[in-house]
């Protein structure tokens, strides 16, 4: 068939059908970007989102959190020729895609929201506090909880419900927040509470569609992980099944609060430069250097304006494309200073053994935090720590926990920096088996937590860590610290079990050497019994020295 030249469209007809795309449209659309791709998936993406809020809020405000998560059903029953959805025969509502609806409540004792402010934090994405802020949180992009909403609304066409008291006296207040897509803007409605049982804080309820497991990559150990990383927590869940589980805090201390640091001058790209220099405050370029950076003193911006041939009077607006690119490569050639590492929190070597200790049994724990170091200009923080022996599987690859500034990471694991650090570490160097290019065997659970104002995830569901060579190798010195005292632990043990074993064949024939040392040197009948004694003494003296 010949297509005729009025069936194809012209400039102006194409020009007539581009419009503005709403990050909230794009995705909605593509919302297995944020880690919404499968039921299961998508239950555990919105628990961690709402408790990663709950704790980053509780940690600012000072307050030791409790955080009570919730997960239940939503039940259905038919009346008439309606499927309705409030609890009636027992029988769990199912969506399109054929899983189930369940009411997810995630309840912390923080700060509270100010009511202004609820609608755009859980009905606009990319809006939040963090993004612009050089310091350890959790949270970073202003995505997570409000992506959370608009699933919520794509599946059930339920808006979030959000109560919040920002002390005891003052009121509560609830909403139901939507995301408008087209606008990207929060739609809402809200009403004052006379009474809510918390003196304050946060309760975030949404309707999903969503498939609950109780093992693998599940809601259950998401929290028992987090429990690790976070011992001064304490977390109650509350499954689907009507169980609840609490996980204690091991701790009363809180985190040290991070603080918030300026860009260091080596993580900066020439375009960012620039436009740092069109928004600065400050009328001289030496100053803009000085205030708008980290670790740039007088001397230091002297340096770098002396290399590109710039005077320091010069105001920042005024510097040519050509200057800025003279300018960038002065910065590269200047030694300046690692930045600050105040603005980092690592979960400390006691508190992450203590995790370890309260939520697995084992016979040895050993963990080790390396010196802080920097990638792109960003600095970072690793930590491991180990668990050997005792009541985990021997016959397995030891179990790999996966941690980004003190949330757990359980998808993606094969396209980690972490797995492939753990991977390529030589393990048999401390007695354990090892296929070659694959993890470890052995009753051992590996934990390795990275700490930074800026993580580098591959993906905006923030599921595995970008394999940059500065981690990759941080990550590795600090596992072959725990190696080397995991094998020394070994190594003594099967020492032990060595000689234990050699002890007790020759207890076993002590009686018979004493019958031949009687027959040798002719001794009384008595004194058999007393050369037995002795060399048993001498046997437990040769074993102490």
């Amino acid at each position: 068939m010949i297509r005729k030249k009025q069936d194809y469209a012209t400039a102006e007809e194409m020009a007539s059908e581009q419009r503005e795309i709403s990050v909230a449209e794009f995705f909605a659309k593509n919302r297995h970007l944020l880690g919404f791709d499968n039921p299961n998936k998508a239950l555990l993406t919105t628990v961690r989102e709402a408790v990663d809020n709950s704790l980053d809020a509780c940690e600012e405000a000072g307050i030791l959190p409790d955080i009570v998560v919730e997960i239940a059903p939503v039940a259905a029953r038919k009346e008439g020729a309606q499927l309705l959805l409030d609890g009636g025969n027992g029988k769990t509502a199912k969506g399109l895609s054929g899983a189930e609806r369940y009411r997810v409540a995630v309840q912390d004792n923080g700060p509270g929201i100010v009511r202004e402010q609820v609608p755009r934090v859980f009905g606009k994405l990319l809006y939040g506090s963090k993004f612009h802020r050089l310091r350890q949180s959790r949270g970073q992009q202003g995505i997570g909880i409000s992506a959370a909403g608009l699933y919520a609304q794509l599946t059930t066409g339920q808006p979030v419900r959000i109560t919040s008291r920002t002390g005891a006296r003052k009121k509560p207040h609830r909403f139901e927040v939507q995301v408008n897509l087209a606008k990207n803007k929060p739609e809402e409605r809200e009403e004052e509470l006379a009474d809510w049982d918390a003196s304050q804080g946060t309760r975030v309820e949404l309707e999903i569609e969503a498939r609950y497991q109780k093992h693998g990559k599940s809601v259950d150990e998401y929290l028992k992980q987090t429990a690790v990383a976070n011992p001064h927590a304490r977390f109650v869940f509350r499954d689907p099944q009507g169980g609840e589980l609490v996980h204690e805090r091991s701790s009363k201390e809180l985190p040290l609060a991070a603080k918030e640091i300026m860009p260091h001058p080596y993580g900066v790209e020439l375009g960012v430069l620039i436009r740092m220099m069109k928004d600065t405050p400050s009328r001289s370029v030496k100053g803009f250097l000085q205030t708008d950076f980290s670790r740039v003193s007088p001397k230091v911006a002297g340096e770098i304006l002396k290399r590109a041939g710039i005077s320091e009077g010069y105001h920042p607006k005024t510097i040519a494309r050509d200057q800025a690119d003279k300018l960038y490569e002065a910065i590269q050639q200047t030694k300046i200073m690692s930045p600050p590492t105040d603005c980092l929190v690592p979960i400390g070597e006691r508190q992450l053994e203590g995790g370890l200790r309260k939520e697995f049994e084992a016979e040895f724990y050993t963990s080790s935090t390396r010196p802080p170091s920097v990638y792109r200009g960003n600095p970072f923080q690793i930590e491991a720590a180990v668990a050997y022996g005792g009541k985990l599987p021997a016959e397995e690859p030891v179990n790999v926990l996966r941690f980004a500034n003190r949330v757990p990471l359980l998808y993606q694991a094969g396209g980690c920096a972490i797995t492939k650090a753990v991977g390529s570490t030589a393990w048999r160097n401390y007695y354990l088996q090892q296929p070659k290019g694959s993890l470890p065997i052995g009753p051992m659970v590996v934990v390795v937590h990275m700490a930074s104002v800026w993580v580098p995830f591959t993906s905006e569901a923030k599921e595995a860590v970008a394999s940059y060579e500065e981690i990759l190798k941080e990550i590795r010195l600090a596992l072959q610290e725990c190696g080397r005292r995991v094998g020394i632990f070994i190594n003594k043990r099967r020492r032990d079990a060595d000689e234990s074993r050699k002890r007790g064949f020759i207890e076993k024939y002590l009686p018979h050497i004493g019958i031949a040392l009687q027959q040798i040197l002719k001794f009384p009948d008595g004194a058999r019994d007393k050369t037995c004694a002795n060399l048993k003494t001498i046997l437990e003296k040769t074993r102490q020295a």
